[in-house]
């Protein structure tokens, strides 16, 4: 048998005791047990706040990894095009154009991964959310703004070594050429 009750909080114990007694009373062949609503609720979220937990950790390490990759790579073709940097800057380049033509390529790779991420990401979420009871629907801007952290972290991550690239002495770069 099995019955719900919404009980005052200002004396719990005395409440529970005196439901134990009525239940004893009318069903002695069964034992009194209870259970609160909001432990039964938190039980059921549970996994899901240690996935939540999980999926933080691993984010961060992937977004770690993905800078370090990230960072490595723009390196690499910085010291790669360093006799072409060192003639724009002899030619009279600024910083900031030497900048952002090392980081236009970069950011047109990160704008092609989020135009291939956002439908599949879209499509996983809504299968994660159907499992359920209460649906919400995910909006538009939530993939923008993740595109735009996406393309913030990869900015900050590729502008180090395209300013350090730029603003190294051409003199040096060209004489080792």
């Amino acid at each position: 048998t099995l019955f719900t009750a919404k009980l005052d909080a200002a004396d719990i114990r005395s409440t529970i005791a005196a439901i134990e007694k009525k239940w004893n009373k009318f069903s002695p062949e069964w034992p009194f047990q209870y259970h609160f609503l909001d432990d039964t609720f938190a039980r059921l979220y549970q996994s899901e706040e240690r996935f939540n937990k999980i999926f933080l950790y691993l984010t961060v390490l992937a977004i770690i990894i993905a800078c370090l990759g990230l960072f490595g790579l723009a390196a690499f073709i910085a010291e790669q095009r360093t006799k072409e940097i060192s003639i724009r800057k002899v030619l009279g380049a600024s910083v900031a154009g030497i900048s952002s033509m090392l980081s236009k390529d970069f950011l047109k790779l990160v704008l092609v991964a989020i135009v291939i991420a956002t439908p599949v990401a879209w499509w996983v979420m809504n299968k994660w959310l159907q499992d359920f009871a209460y649906r919400i629907n995910i909006s538009w801007w939530v993939f923008v703004m993740a595109g735009m952290i996406a393309l913030l972290i990869a900015l900050v991550t590729v502008s180090f070594q395209a300013i350090k690239a730029a603003i190294a002495n051409p003199v040096k770069s060209l004489r080792t050429e």
